[in-house]
């Protein structure tokens, strides 16, 4: 659902949240009646009559059930001509998009009636969390040490389940921004009825623009739309969030602090190779040039803001004799390049240095923009050029110190400590770029380049000892072989190239332009050490240098097998003493790290959600015990996505609910999908969920193993649960047969949301190694199923032989198997077996792999209402339920709609009844939300 109501809603009574949800309602009835209104004035009349006829007949029929009304209505659809099926979609599509973002902005206004009434009740909430640590006797000074060490960094990635074109979200945030201001703005009758029709004309906007893409998009396309969610929320949001930070300090400890730098970002836009074959070296640059920019282009504009308002006259104000002499570097740095000393505000020394910081960045611009439209594969720094973000940094903390001494704090701590927040948090990269391979990509760079050096023809033929064997010989040169011009294939050169960039803007922009090197598929400690070895050849990392690697190396480990491996692949790659002297040369702060990415997707896929969560939570126990014995800290990087099914769900409660003791301060969590944009697109929600981030971050960093061990039982939930499902997915004929015919799969490879290929190189047997875990989840999402985020748990919990009073003390007192619980909700609540028996229809003659399929749903609500004894569903979120519950009538006719065209489709072939399959793809997910 909406991330804005994913995190479970504040105590507060019946009669509070029916109050609420009226005001919620009433708001999303206005939007739905001025979408009506667009729909009768730009629509074909049929259009809206359609919509009206099966919104409408829905709801009745979620109401109460009646055959004659339902086969009506199904008549009705069935009859529908191809383009009037498009238009009523795209209503449908439209009319989500508007719920969603109301349910965001009501999320908001809740938050803010508490903090106005002076009640921290939110969860996560920094005031709550620091109530809360003052209450348990956590001083000030501990406190603070606490958030040093600390750092959640949100990692964005183009996998795609979802890409709004710019001039839908554009749109969007208009609309938000006008229901914003009929929310808080007070406005009288006038002024509400001009914002109805802004309201109005960017609902027109929204019918009038193509939602679905032409032809698929580039890397670069990919690259500029990540970059969209920091112009229009980040760069507002980071500055309000330290804000926050502060205040909440102040108000439970009395004293005003400067809260350290606690929050990072992270990208794969660009960097990820895995899988994406138009992801090259020329694509890395421009997403590196393009990041820069972005971030200095918005210091620019801070600078013309900030020179506006620090006018202060040198005879009016003694600035400080450090920020003097600061100013006159500077003057001195330009006249050495200019031959002549700038005269500018030149009795304004604040002016005066903001102009002069200004020419420096603007340099740096420059430099970028000559080399992007060179498409340059050379970085240069120009002279007058910041040596680093750090520089910048200090320069406006000198500036701020000395508008404090001569009385002017508040200026200081105003809009200029806002932008010394900036450069802290995004310095001159924006977001730290990671690089993504495959395993198997490294082996054959090495094969080959091995072979061209002449030292064994036989690497990829090797064993694990024999691959461990050579790598270590050749380590252990002091010099390694030069690369030169060498016969090797072109996917070896692309690799080797993308290394080389790596070198190159190091140089320029510093080691922070990188994060890791993730290596996806690792199944040994060769794997780890073939890339140290290629980062050898290439000159990105020099045994003994004053120079720190750029990149840490992040083994992913994605497979159960592999999360079962885990343990003796780390001990053996940090008991080698090479790999060991690169972990000690990153460690600029004498603090050894290792960084071990957990991938949720695969290992969901491959073994279900009970065994995929039980072995995710035991190798994240012996990830970070294992790195405590060899003197290594471990930072968790969780790759999750939108669903269940992809390790998504509410943030704070899924960092607090990991094993105690292994949140180590530092967090990583994939941003995928259409959670970027629902999390990110207003910085009222980007504020909220980023908060929710830093103070799981803290709260779970405090946390010490327990001594409880329910270790035996959940390997009983896991093994029984696996084999269920196992069975299904693996042993039973036909199943793969299902997946295709009774979802809308094969199609959603016609959307153009990505530019990585939607499924892997193809293989002569359709099976689960052969389709994408996105396309996964996502395809069993559409029709209802949802089955990834829950199939197996049912039989898991009914005969994995824990008994009921057994399972309920788990959901009380182990936060893991709670949070598992609770998310496997939603994934039941949000499927629909009578809806996904219409799509069983599509896959003649596999009747019984629905039968099966529904008998394991009823298992899994049944064991779930056992243990949390409710009634239903989510009976202790209300506010999710009913907006789930709210959705429902608006989804079903869109099922249908796709169910109808889908069948013309296949029948006949005819690409007019694709448009209205590809349509209803759209719609659903915005109606369902995290779908992928």
């Amino acid at each position: 659902m909406n991330p804005a109501i994913n995190e479970k809603h504040p105590a507060a009574g019946d009669a509070d949240l029916a109050e609420a949800d009226r005001e919620l309602r009433a708001q999303v009835r206005r939007a739905g009646s001025l979408l009506g209104d667009v729909l009768q004035s730009q629509a074909r009349s049929e259009v809206f009559d359609t919509v009206e006829t099966l919104r409408r007949g829905f709801i009745s029929l979620r109401e109460a059930e009646d055959e004659q009304q339902r086969a009506k209505l199904m008549s009705m659809i069935d009859s529908l001509p191809a383009e009037t099926m498009t238009e009523v979609t795209r209503a449908f599509a439209i009319y989500f998009n508007l719920a969603n973002l109301l349910e965001e902005l009501h999320a908001h206004r809740t938050r803010r009636r508490l903090a106005a009434d002076g009640d921290p009740r939110w969860l996560g909430s920094f005031n709550r969390t620091f109530s809360d640590m003052a209450s348990r006797g956590v001083s000030l000074d501990d406190a603070m040490k606490q958030l040093k060490d600390l750092s959640f960094i949100p990692v964005f990635t183009a996998h795609p389940t979802e890409a709004k074109p710019r001039a839908v979200l554009d749109a969007l945030r208009r609309i938000f921004e006008w229901f914003h201001e009929l929310t808080f703005g007070n406005p009288d009758e006038i002024q509400r009825t001009e914002i109805e029709e802004h309201i109005r004309q960017n609902i027109q906007v929204l019918w009038k623009t193509e939602e679905l893409r032409g032809s698929r998009p580039t890397v670069e396309d990919e690259i500029r739309n990540g970059l969209y969610y920091f112009r229009a929320s980040l760069f507002s949001s980071v500055p309000q969030i330290y804000r926050n930070l502060e205040k909440a300090i102040e108000n439970n400890y009395g004293k005003r602090v400067d809260a350290p730098p606690v929050l990072a970002f992270g990208s794969w836009i660009g960097g990820d190779r895995d899988g994406n074959p138009y992801v090259t070296a020329r694509e890395t640059r421009y997403a590196l040039r393009l990041q820069s920019r972005e971030i200095l282009s918005e210091y620019l504009r801070r600078i013309d803001e900030l020179s506006s308002r620090l006018p202060f006259s040198a005879r009016w104000c003694k600035p400080s004799a450090e920020f003097m002499a600061g100013l006159e570097d500077d003057e001195q740095r330009i006249a050495a390049h200019t031959g002549t000393r700038p005269e500018r505000y030149a009795a304004e020394p604040y002016r005066r240095k903001l102009y002069l910081m200004r020419r420096r960045l603007s340099a740096m611009v420059d430099q970028i923009q000559t080399e992007l439209r060179l498409r340059a594969e050379r970085s240069e720094r120009p002279p007058l050029a910041y040596t680093s973000a750090d520089e910048l940094v200090d320069d406006i903390r000198i500036m701020r110190e000395s508008l404090v001494g001569h009385g002017d704090e508040a200026i200081a701590n105003d809009r200029i400590k806002d932008w010394q927040r900036l450069v802290e948090t995004f310095g001159f990269h924006l977001a730290r770029l990671d690089l993504r391979e495959e395993s198997t990509r490294h082996t054959q760079c090495v094969q080959e380049l091995m072979a061209a050096f002449k030292i064994t023809d036989d690497y990829a033929s090797l064993d694990e000892a024999g691959r461990v064997e050579i790598l270590n010989r050749e380590l252990a040169r002091e010099h390694p072989p030069q690369l030169g011009r060498l016969d090797v294939s072109s996917e070896v050169e692309d690799t080797l190239e993308s290394l080389a960039v790596v070198r190159e803007f190091t140089r320029t922009l510093g080691n922070a332009a990188f994060g890791s090197y993730v290596i996806s598929m690792t199944h040994s400690a060769s794997d780890v050490l073939a890339l140290v070895w290629l980062m050898r050849v290439t000159g990105v990392y020099e045994p003994g240098s004053d120079m720190a690697p750029p990149l840490a190396i992040a083994p992913l480990f994605e497979t159960v097998p592999d999360l079962e491996h885990i343990e003796p692949v780390l001990d053996k790659l940090l008991e080698n003493p090479h790999y060991r002297a690169f972990v000690e040369a990153g460690a600029s702060d004498h603090t050894l790290r290792q960084e071990v990415m957990l991938g949720y997707s695969d290992s969901c896929k491959d073994g279900g959600i009970m065994t995929s969560r039980w072995q995710l939570y035991r190798a994240q126990q012996e990830a970070v015990a294992l790195c405590e014995r060899h003197g290594v800290d471990c930072v968790l990087f969780h790759g999750r996505g939108g669903t269940v099914g992809r390790g998504g769900g509410p943030t704070h409660q899924a960092i607090m609910s990991q094993p105690p003791g292994t949140v180590r301060s530092k967090i990583k969590f994939t941003e995928q999908g259409e959670m970027i944009f629902a999390k990110y697109s207003n910085p009222e929600t980007a504020v909220h969920e980023l908060t929710l981030g830093v103070t799981g971050t803290l709260k779970a960093s405090g946390t010490r193993p327990s001594d409880a061990d329910f270790s035996d039982m959940a390997s009983k939930l896991s093994d029984r649960g696996e084999r269920f499902y196992r069975n299904l997915t693996e042993n039973t004929e036909g199943f793969f047969d299902y997946f295709q015919a009774a979802t809308p799969t094969a199609e959603i490879g016609a959307l153009n949301i990505g530019s990585r290929p939607g499924s892997r190189p193809s293989k002569a047997k359709l099976d689960k190694s052969s389709i994408r875990a996105i396309s996964w989840v996502f395809a069993w999402a559409q029709s209802r199923h949802t089955l990834p985020g829950w199939l197996g748990l049912g039989t898991a919990l009914t005969e994995g032989g824990v008994d009921n009073e057994s399972l309920q003390m788990l959901y009380r007192e182990w936060p893991y198997f709670r949070t598992i619980i609770d998310n496997v909700q939603m994934s039941l609540a949000k499927a629909d077996m009578t809806i996904a028996s219409e799509y069983a229809q599509l896959a003649a003659g596999q009747g019984h792999i629905f039968e099966a399929i529904h008998a394991e749903y009823d298992r899994a609500v049944t064991g779930i209402l056992g243990i949390t004894g409710e009634h239903g569903l989510l009976d202790d979120d209300p506010v999710l339920r009913t907006s789930l519950d709210r959705r429902r009538p608006y989804l079903d006719p869109l099922n249908h709609i796709q169910i109808a065209a889908l069948t013309r489709y296949r029948e006949a072939g005819d690409r007019i009844w694709l448009d209205p399959v590809l349509r209803s793809i759209n719609a659903i997910a915005a109606g369902m939300r995290n779908t992928g």
